[in-house]
This record gives C-alpha cells, structure tokens and sequence, in this order.
C-alpha cells in the first residue's frame, strides 16, 4: 500500500500571555522547558519519530528566540528536498494584515501547501507537551474515509467548559460541536468525561484548500475550532480520532497514558516540568525510542563538585558548587555556588545562584544571576513587592537582558 503525502504545519504564533513574564521577550513554543529543550521541540519531534519529515512552521509574534532554535537544530537533509523544517513568518499575500487566526494563518500559505502537493495536510500546535505517533492518526483517518479528522482527549466533565468539546457517535463520526460550553455534552457511554478538541487536524487538500478559501471571503473568526470544524462537520466526513488510543514504543508502567498539557500558564507549566521528576515520572523522557530532539550543548557535562542533588535534572554544563538542590530542574550552564539552596523550582540556562541564596518554589528564566544571600520564594510579601509573585504562588523572574551568563543581578 502506497502510503499518502502528509505535509506538516504547525502553528508556532501564541502569544502565551498568561505564561508572562517568561514570554516577554519569545512566543510560547519558544519557552524552554525540561532543562533542555524548548516547548516547540514536542511536536517537532513528534513529526519527526512518525517519520513526517515535511514541515512548515508558522510563526508570527516575538519569533526571532524560535526561528534561531529552529536553524541551530532542526536543519534537515539537503539532499532530499521533501525533508525540510521551515519557519515562515507572516507574507502578507493577501492583504497587509498579520494572521487573524489559526485558519487565516494557514490560508494566507496555501501557496506553500499547492508547491509540495501533499495528500493529507497535518496541522498542529506547537505549544502542548506531549508524545504521539501521527501515522496512527493518519491509518485511522484513512480507514474511516475520513476528510477531516480531529485529535481529542477525554477530559473530566467538571473542567471541560475550558475547551472545545466533541459530541462523537459510536463509530467517532463527529455530530456535534461547542466550543467552551457551559454544560459539556459527556461521552457516550461515559457521563463522567467529555470528549475535548486537541488543536490538531488532519484533513484531505483539497477539502483543506476549498474550506479555507471560502472561509477566506466571509467575516468570521477565522478560526479552525470556532469557525472551520462547526461549520463542517454537518455535511462532510469528521471524524473523531482517541488520542488515549495512541501508542509509543517503551511506554513504561508508571507513566501516564495520554499524557497531554497546554503549559499557558505558569503554574501549569512548572506542573509539567516537576512531571519530570522522581523514580517513577509521569512523563519520562529517557525513551531512545521516542526520543524529544532539541539542538547540541556545545560545551562540557554537568559538574558536581561538591554539595547535595536529590530528585533533580541537570543541564549539560551546569556546575554545581555545593549548597542543596532538590526536586528541580537545572538548564545549561547553571552555576550553583556553596551554601546556595534550591527546592521545587526551575532555573534555566546560563544562571547563577550565589552563595547562600535560598530558592523555593521559583522559576527563573535565562541569563540570570541571584545575588548571594537572596531568597526567592520564600516570603510571600517581599516577592509581592518586588513584582515577581504569580498568582499561583510561584516566584517568577524574567530573562536577563542580554545573553551573557549572570546579566541581570536578582535581589530578594
């Protein structure tokens, strides 16, 4: 069987404002994560083990952090022209406008969709942490004569207002549609859970191409979960594809089946990254199988010279001179001097943390230095004061200025 064409898109623009003040300066797929990787590295990586090497990656607002990630890591073959990851800002082909929605972003590069000719068209977000086989998806959409099919995960029936839910019949035909309802509809046969939109489609090109277009004409959201999908699914083959039915080599025991997060909020975010951690982690990442790619550490291994680390990831290059490191994730080129203590927080690249500073329950972006004897989040008020508390209770600092490590003291 002759296997079809699938050209990836992934839509790489989210402002993530609820993620601020780590998105001041880069867009959410931008936001490291993990101690190595970067959010977007999720999807890539999941197109790339499903062996779907033709993508284009739509970026539009503060790209410039994710466009340099994607040429120093995810350069393809030069020899085969259908292997390329390719970022493409907003053209403005069709009027000076930016993209005013996921369906206008994808419309206003139709031309690059005509150029490779692809049989099914995978578009996807590039700001959820998760692992997926796409071919999996693809033999379901296949096999049902699908035209369009939509990802979905089964949520809990109490927190499914917050997404776009699915009313699907006993062969996953999508019949209904609503988008953050006050009263989700419940699976069938399930009253206890709803049925919720991903974000993530495939859909044959041609049908892809004439919804767009026609969508293009009419003053709409422009949108593929509030405008595209509602409007199609009545006439045209929609269906529903289980994300909980998807698999990946090596799954172990412990770990959570179907792991999917949207991180657009810091406490959802530091949530996600201590999922990380522990003997048995939720979400392991240590699956040569599946493996997450992110760009080359161009520098030594992690050091420790001296001190205590306990249920912790360390970044290549991270130096630990003594002090305390517990339950946390360290990136690249952290430096933790004597004395220094640090639990249940997140440091990223190319931050120091000075002599007997105390961190609790923090985040800490790029390029940082904290000052010896600082302590973050451990007095609620002084981190009110300063600016730096979330409202999830997590101490929160932004990047440093410049990209020199230690470029912008951090006092308590």
């Amino acid at each position: 069987m002759t296997r079809p064409r699938v050209l990836g898109v992934i839509l790489a623009g989210g402002r993530g404002e609820r993620l601020y003040p780590l998105t001041k300066d880069r867009s959410k797929p931008a936001v490291p994560f993990g101690g190595k990787y970067r959010i977007v590295d999720f999807v890539l990586s999941n197109f790339v083990n499903s062996r779907i090497y033709s993508l284009y990656i739509l970026v539009q607002y503060k790209s410039q952090s994710l466009i340099d990630h994607i040429r120093r890591g995810w350069r393809m073959s030069a020899v085969v022209d259908e292997h390329f990851v390719i970022p493409v800002p907003p053209q403005m082909r069709w009027g000076e406008t930016w993209y005013r929605g996921t369906a206008d972003a994808v419309f206003q590069n139709l031309n690059l969709i005509r150029d490779v000719d692809p049989d099914l068209v995978a578009i996807f977000g590039a700001d959820h942490i998760y692992r997926m086989d796409l071919q999996q998806m693809v033999d379901a959409h296949l096999a049902r004569r699908a035209e369009v099919t939509v990802a979905a995960l089964p949520v809990p029936i109490e927190i499914a207002s917050g997404f776009g839910i699915i009313d699907a019949d006993a062969g996953g035909r999508i019949v209904g549609w609503e988008e953050k309802p006050a009263a989700p509809r419940p699976m069938l046969g399930d009253p206890g859970r709803a049925l919720s939109s991903m974000g993530n489609y495939i859909f044959n090109t041609g049908v892809l191409e004439e919804v767009l277009i026609e969508d293009a004409r009419r003053s709409t959201d422009h949108d593929f979960g509030r405008t595209i999908i509602p409007e199609l699914y009545p006439y045209a083959r929609v269906y529903a594809y289980d994300f909980l039915a998807n698999t990946i080599p090596d799954l172990r025991p412990s770990e959570e089946r179907g792991y999917w997060r949207d991180v657009g909020t810091i406490e959802a975010y530091w949530q996600a990254n201590m999922d990380l951690l522990g003997s048995s982690p939720v979400l392991d990442l240590d699956n040569p199988h599946w493996p997450i790619l992110s760009p080359a550490f161009a520098g030594p291994s992690a050091r420790i010279v001296g001190g205590e680390v306990e249920d912790s990831l360390l970044g290549e290059g991270t130096v630990i001179r003594g002090g305390t490191v517990r339950r946390s994730i360290l990136g690249q080129g952290v430096v933790v001097e004597a004395g220094a203590s640090i639990e249940d927080s997140i440091v990223m690249d190319y931050t120091t943390i000075g002599q007997g500073a105390r961190i609790r329950r923090a985040i800490i972006d790029r390029f940082n230095v904290v000052e010896p004897g600082a302590a973050l989040g451990w007095y609620r008020e002084r981190d009110l004061a300063a600016g730096i508390l979330d409202g999830s209770g997590i101490a929160v600092i932004g990047r440093g200025v410049t990209r020199v490590r230690g470029s912008q003291p951090v006092r308590s």
